[in-house]
């Protein structure tokens, strides 16, 4: 009987390299954020969409910079772009030329390309700053209900489901229609990006909630946890020191999620009237002014339309490719 053909083993391939002279290649280990990044770079989608965040995010940071060298300042008006007949942009494209390389707004002639840049910055520090504050909130209530159990859990995913079921667009715009035009030293455009931060962040913190219950009733039940209990370990070293770098990956997926989401509600509570005010630029509020216009002046509606459609579109491509790279079930 034929004995079973065996693959040499790894200690008998370096003993044979060291027999021969050759030394022997030492065994890298990998850890798991380099594994993941190894299968990230795989992913060609995901790289060009976190390729576009990354200019996306250096557009908000450097927008005056980039306005002085390729735009006008974002306020000023441009009434000789501007036919005084119609009220449209002279030219077509919307006045798109080698001076306005987005064109002008109608009737007042600001410069969309420097709007659109600025706001680039509203809508990024808004989105994530809500979601900062989805998951800060989100994880310490999660993590709490999972461990604990029993009433505590009971209370707080009674709260989540109570939120999730609230109706969060009408009660912003509530809100926002009361908030006084100064708080705490902030006045008009800031008061407003401060109170979408926190409602938005506040409405978004059973979501991540949820996930990291879940996960943490899984985890709370590992060998590493019972070994740590056992040998004495407080519950706050089990929660944050145990528990809580096994949740880091799923919470970074689900906060590279809902930046995207959290720029579509900017955008709508903006076109709205809900969002920042004038002359503070902001794409949803571009596409409200739009709407009056859009026939005459239909790039001035295409052009904040296309920076939204971009950015969310990224955001998914790259969320969507760190969730693959972090999950050790993936097949990519």
């Amino acid at each position: 009987m034929t004995a079973p053909m065996h693959d040499t083993s790894a200690a008998e391939t370096a003993a044979v390299d060291v027999a021969a002279g050759v030394p022997a290649k030492a065994i890298e280990g990998r850890s798991p954020w380099r594994i993941a990044w190894v299968r990230l770079k795989r992913d060609k989608l995901a790289l060009a969409g976190g390729i576009v965040v990354l200019l996306l995010i250096l557009v908000a940071v450097f927008a005056p910079l980039i306005v002085d060298l390729l735009g006008h300042p974002p306020n000023n008006f441009h009434e000789d772009q501007i036919d005084p007949l119609f009220g449209t942009p002279k030219g077509s494209w919307g006045g798109i030329n080698s001076d306005f390389i987005f064109g002008v707004e109608p009737v007042n002639g600001r410069d969309v390309f420097s709007r659109v840049v600025y706001g680039a910055r509203v809508s990024l520090l808004v989105a994530f700053f809500a979601a900062v504050v989805a998951v800060v909130v989100g994880t310490v209530f999660g993590i709490i209900a999972g461990y604990f159990g029993g009433w505590v859990d009971a209370i707080i995913s009674r709260v989540m489901d109570i939120l999730l079921a609230f109706p969060q667009l009408l009660f912003i715009i509530a809100l926002v229609s009361v908030v006084p035009n100064s708080i705490w030293g902030f006045t008009g455009s800031g008061v407003r990006m401060g109170v979408l931060i926190v409602v938005i962040g506040f409405f978004g913190w059973p979501y991540v909630g949820r996930i990291v219950r879940g996960q943490t009733l899984s985890l709370r039940e590992r060998e590493y946890v019972e070994a740590a209990r056992s040998l004495g370990a407080g519950r706050s070293y089990i929660l944050f020191r145990e528990l809580l770098p096994n949740l880091v990956a799923p919470i970074t997926v689900y906060a590279t999620l809902m930046i995207p989401t959290n720029v579509l509600t900017e955008a709508a509570l903006s076109f709205l009237g809900a969002g920042v005010k004038q002359p503070t630029a902001s794409w949803g509020q571009m596409l409200s002014a739009a709407v009056n216009t859009y026939e005459s002046d239909p790039m001035f509606m295409i052009i904040p339309g296309l920076a939204i459609f971009i950015t969310v579109l990224a955001f998914n491509l790259f969320g969507d490719g760190v969730r693959d790279a972090l999950d050790p079930k993936g097949s990519r």
